[in-house]
């Protein structure tokens, strides 16, 4: 995706000058509110924008078979609290549940959208993964397609019910209770675990108990029992070092449209944390960046041993 519009974006304001802060006399910021709770709002520096339009693809110049289309749909932010200097672990319960719901709620207005084909959740958090606003904050993509990852985790999901019969997300999940060792917290609704082949050192994945296709289909119970799990992930990761992790934390849903796709899926969060030690990040380096092939210095049972100690 092009977005040469990008540029002009504020990158690391100080505090006095954050655009996501209440307005406050002689000083307006993009939400004119003088306190909020939660508040979603359209990007003014967005990667993708505007409708579908009539034709969406044409072929590229040159020999190659490339498509150009458009960059229609969406991008929004979210922003989780009017605290500057605060963060999502330590957001009221009740906080992350509006959170939630707002995931929820944009999942189903962006999903009804023409044209987009995939809702995607995410939050950045720390200058090592790119933050350009300190503020508190999330964002929303609607995307007119299902990106890679998603396709991928799909064509395995896939092929594992044609060669078992059964489902992956089920099976995973299963796995990891039954072995108990790379669990980091769970309750009645939710399971957090470093999975088997993290890529990151510390990386965390949460699932809910019941197999469910996307936010909108989280019920009652699972929506609170969420907030006690994801809070106690983000409180461990920070307490490692004894510093804010920088990590980015993304919803994989499944695709908006697509019977089979959206009966085989589970919705899930996926927690990247770039820390590897006190002071010290994990690169994408030579091997990661261009071959993409991934190595990592901790285990992942001895990553969520230590997780739990914390």
């Amino acid at each position: 995706m092009f977005a040469t519009r990008r540029g002009g974006r504020p990158v690391l304001p100080p505090a006095d000058q954050c655009p996501l802060c209440p307005s406050r006399p002689g000083r307006r910021t993009e939400i004119p509110a003088p306190d909020y709770d939660v508040v979603v709002f359209e990007n003014r520096f967005p990667v993708l924008r505007d409708a579908a339009p009539a034709a969406d693809s044409r072929p590229g110049a040159g020999p190659l078979p490339l498509v150009q289309r458009p960059g229609y749909g969406r991008c929004e932010i979210v922003c989780f609290t009017a605290e500057h200097h605060a963060s999502f672990a330590g957001l009221s319960l009740r906080r992350v549940g509006t959170v939630l719901a707002a995931w929820a709620d944009r999942t189903r207005v962006l999903g009804a959208m023409p044209g987009v084909r995939h809702v995607y959740c995410f939050e950045n958090r720390g200058e090592e993964v790119g933050i350009t606003l300190h503020h508190p904050h999330g964002q929303v993509y609607a995307f007119p397609f299902v990106p890679p990852r998603t396709s991928r985790l799909l064509a395995r999901a896939h092929a594992h019910r044609a060669s078992t019969g059964r489902n992956l997300f089920d099976d995973l999940v299963a796995s990891e209770l039954a072995d108990g060792h790379r669990v980091v917290a769970r309750n009645k609704h939710w399971i957090a675990f470093v999975p088997r082949a993290a890529r990151w050192p510390y990386e965390v994945m949460l699932f809910p108990a019941t197999r469910i296709s996307d936010l909108l289909a989280l019920g009652g119970d699972a929506r609170a029992g969420f907030g006690p799990v994801y809070r106690e992930v983000l409180g461990r990761l920070d307490g490692l070092f004894g510093a804010p992790m920088p990590y980015i934390a993304a919803w994989q849903q499944a695709p908006v449209r697509g019977r089979v796709a959206r009966a085989e899926f589970a919705v899930h969060l996926q927690v990247l944390p770039v820390g590897r030690g006190p002071g010290e990040v994990k690169f994408v380096a030579g091997t990661e960046s261009a071959a993409g092939v991934w190595s990592n210095d901790v285990l992942p049972e001895v990553a969520a041993g230590r997780l739990r100690r914390e």
